[in-house]
């Protein structure tokens, strides 16, 4: 399983489970990451530290 925002692997028995009221699952490998999506509302894309990041240059 990987990361919903950041795309992380997340290890078997860890990570933060997320379900919104529409019933899709997000997880997510720590509260930052959880925080950064869900509180902060911000765009994977935009920040160098996450794995899609990455897949735009």
């Amino acid at each position: 399983m990987e990361c919903s925002f950041c795309g992380k692997s997340i290890p078997r028995g860890t990570g933060l489970m997320y379900v919104k009221t529409d019933g899709t699952v997000l997880w997510f490998c720590s509260s930052k990451c959880r925080k950064y999506m869900l509180k902060f509302k911000k765009d994977p894309k935009k920040l160098k530290w996450t794995s899609s990041y990455m897949g735009n240059r």
